[in-house]
């Protein structure tokens, strides 16, 4: 018998296991860049205020976002093939408030550059990019026109949606770490702005706040107005007097913020007259339904030809071949004390007058993928560029631009880092997550909703938003669930350590498979063999 040592056979595989990350698609579908999904991670465990902190180093507005953001991340979100889709953002307002209730603040910047930036508008983009440029050491001062900040969010978003103690208190806290906003102080000529208080480049983010007009025969007697002046009343003027029957005419979220307005202000009949059918309203669609509840009509396929004092001739619209409206002779005549034209809004460009090298077209400045203009040191954002006009793509043009900025005036380029692909719904294993449907949040009954600008839509509570977070599948990035440690059948896995996640050790590993089997978030994939 022979003295031999024995030896293991050596294991030979054709594939191998390996950890990677892939990118959420609620990520991957936020305007304002969030890393939802590590913010998310903090709340489940309960620990509201890391979750705040990392969810405010991209958005410094979550209180507000979590009001009027339109989440697009939530229709993106893999739980929806499950049992519905994450709240995402109840939980980012229940941050949100939660942050305002406890005082949390924002951390003053480590550093001081001795760079000063003109930021133009305090609006959404224009406090964003104020914000991330004073946590990277900027000066920096926002210049706006009106009498409080806020921009758009103030004067287009009826308070029913967004009560303003929660916008101010979003403000102040930007206020709070450093950033000089000074209101009633209007930019006429950029340049010259620049060079009187001597910044070093400037961003520009003046909200659309000019109504577009339409030719519309009127009589002497026709009380014919504009929806942004309309809702602009409401805020900072007396009431306007719409009457008793109110007549809209457009199609958007703006037309219907003023419809449900005028409802609130006493109009026993508010009617929206939209051209087209309302597949292709731009308008939200629960927003119609809420105003639809709220007692709201809408005329679909008609149009305004003419008002003679007290009445509205509308012309009933078809579609042809190619779904355009086409006129059809047939007329109808509403009783309508007022109406409100809420055709959309354009961008006042006047402050760019002189400017050398911008480029404007259809009322709108030019900018590069870095956000800047033809003009040196002279960025753009929210409104003033082509691009959806919501709250969050005006944030994440503002912090997109901050960090071009930042390079900018450091000498440098900045390479933002590359994404990962993405976890689609195919890539996880929904058999580990049980059953958890979600969240739905209370909301003022519809009479009451007709008759006060209480706000609509009511928060979480805590359990609820904790129940609401722990529902995330955790797409694409291991959360230590355990199960390829567990179910390994050759102890081929190693945990790292708490929040450390594991590694496998190809001594061991058969290249069976069976840990990304298991592995619920898709954060494991199987590979040849490296030859």
């Amino acid at each position: 018998m022979s003295n031999d040592a024995i030896t293991e056979p050596k294991i030979v595989r054709s594939v191998r296991p390996v950890f990677l990350d892939r990118l959420p698609p609620c990520n991957n579908a936020c305007p304002a860049g969030e890393n939802i999904q590590a913010w998310l991670y903090h709340a489940e465990s309960g620990d509201y205020e890391s979750a705040w902190r990392k969810l405010t180093e991209d958005n410094p507005l979550p209180a507000i976002m979590g009001r009027v953001c339109y989440h697009p991340c939530v229709s993106k979100c893999n739980r929806a093939e499950v049992d519905g889709p994450v709240g995402i953002n109840s939980v980012e307002r229940f941050l949100g408030d939660e942050a305002i209730k406890r005082g949390w603040k924002f951390a003053s910047p480590k550093k001081e550059t001795g760079k000063r930036v003109l930021v133009v508008g305090a609006g959404p983009s224009g406090l964003s990019a104020a914000y991330h440029l004073r946590r990277l050491g900027h000066t920096v001062e926002v210049h706006d026109a009106g009498p409080h900040a806020g921009g758009m969010m103030r004067f287009g978003i009826p308070k029913y949606r967004l009560p303003r103690e929660v916008l101010d208190a979003e403000v102040k806290r930007i206020k709070d770490m450093g950033v000089v906003i000074r209101l009633n102080t209007k930019v006429e000529n950029i340049r010259k702005a620049m060079q009187d208080g001597r910044f070093d480049a400037a961003f520009l983010a003046v909200g659309a706040h000019l109504a577009k007009r339409a030719y519309i025969p009127a009589g002497s007697a026709a009380k014919m107005l504009d929806a942004v002046s309309v809702l602009r009343s409401m805020e900072d003027g007396e009431k306007p007097l719409l009457g008793r029957r109110v007549v809209v005419y457009g199609g958007g979220n703006t037309a219907l913020d003023v419809a449900r307005t005028a409802k609130r202000l006493g109009a026993s009949e508010s009617i929206i007259v939209y051209r087209r059918t309302r597949a292709k309203m731009p308008a939200h669609d629960f927003e119609l339904e809420e105003a639809i509840e709220e007692g709201v009509m809408v005329k679909w396929l008609s149009t305004i030809k003419r008002m003679e004092g007290g009445k509205i001739v509308v012309e009933k619209m078809e579609l042809d071949d190619k779904d355009f409206p086409q006129p059809t002779g047939t007329f109808e005549t509403l009783e309508a004390d007022s109406a409100v034209l809420a055709l959309g809004q354009d961008v006042d460009l006047g402050l760019l007058e002189g400017v050398p090298g911008l480029t404007m077209k259809d009322g709108a400045v030019e900018v590069g993928p870095d956000m800047m203009t033809g003009a040196k040191g002279i960025f753009a954002g929210g409104d003033m560029v082509p691009s959806e006009r919501t709250v969050t793509v005006a944030v994440g043009h503002g912090k997109k631009a901050a960090r071009h900025i930042d390079a900018w005036l450091g000498d440098r380029t900045y390479e933002p880092p590359q994404k990962h692909k993405l976890a689609s719904f195919d890539k996880l294993n929904t058999w580990y997550y049980g059953d958890a449907p979600r969240t739905i949040r209370p909301t003022l009954d519809a009479v009451r909703r007709q008759s006060t600008f209480e706000e609509i839509v009511a928060g979480l509570d805590e359990s609820t938003a904790l129940y609401e977070a722990r529902r995330c599948l955790s797409c694409g990035n291991c959360f230590e669930c355990e199960n390829c440690l567990g179910m390994c059948p050759d102890n081929a896995v190693t945990r790292l350590g708490p929040g450390l996640r594991f590694a496998f050790d190809y001594e061991r590993c058969k290249g069976c498979g069976i840990c990304a089997q298991e592995c619920p978030c898709g954060a494991i994939t199987i590979v040849p063999e490296p030859a």
